[in-house]
């Protein structure tokens, strides 16, 4: 009897092991059943001007944007919502944007050196654009938004002056010294990188950017179709 009670130690051992697998796999599984759902990513909370507001709703209504990406450039704030091919927000960021007010680009800016442009041909102009991503002079990758007049989305240039203090001006709580380009539009690097990169990278997008001192409706005549149509229908 003595020399079989180890073989029976050993056959208990082993069907005490294959009774317990099941069971800690059986309370793998329920932990798992049981770990609760990932939350929800929260909407972004944008804050646009009464304007930005007017033509971000004129977008979604009528599915201006065909389908695309697109961003609302607002000048007076300073500030560039983005969203995606459904109008959901994505965020909200300041920008800095061309020195000289204004709405239309001086005839034949695109052709210029940086260098020769006057302070009144540096604006950013208003309008409805197809931005696509492209490359400009010393092979750097950028959203191009007015090719023709080369004005751009891309973050502050390594080389601008430091005594522009871009960053100081993009960080400020005013949109008062946000004015400091030769037209094209800075955004956050971090903000570049995550949402336009990304965003924009396939088929490219729109840019709205709002005037200055024009009406709405005269840089985005759709707008005027689209709010009479809805005041013949209301």
């Amino acid at each position: 009897m003595i020399k079989f009670l180890p073989l029976l130690a050993a056959t208990a051992l082993i069907a005490t092991a294959a009774d317990a697998a099941p069971t800690k796999k059986a309370s793998a599984k329920s932990k798992k059943a049981s770990r609760p759902p990932a939350a929800a990513s929260r909407p972004v909370e944008v804050n646009p001007s009464p304007d930005a507001r007017v033509v971000a709703d004129w977008i979604s209504a009528s599915g201006d944007n065909r389908g695309l990406p697109y961003a609302v450039l607002d000048k007076k704030t300073a500030s560039l919502i983005l969203y995606d091919a459904n109008g959901k927000p994505l965020d909200q960021v300041p920008v800095l944007i061309g020195i000289a007010a204004g709405d239309d680009a001086s005839p034949g800016v695109g052709s210029k050196k940086l260098s020769d442009l006057g302070p009144a041909e540096k604006t950013t102009p208003a309008g409805r654009f197809l931005a696509k991503f492209g490359y400009a002079a010393g092979r750097q990758r950028v959203l191009w938004v007015d090719y023709t007049n080369s004005v751009a989305i891309h973050p502050i240039p390594a080389d601008a002056a430091k005594k522009e203090n871009r960053r100081g001006r993009m960080l400020s709580e005013t949109p008062d010294d946000n004015r400091i380009t030769f037209g094209c539009i800075n955004v956050p690097r971090a903000f570049y990188g995550k949402h336009v990169q990304p965003v924009f990278q396939k088929k490219g997008g729109y840019v709205y950017v709002l005037p200055d001192t024009k009406p709405l409706e005269e840089v985005f005549p759709r707008l005027r179709v689209h709010n009479l149509a809805v005041q013949a229908a209301s």
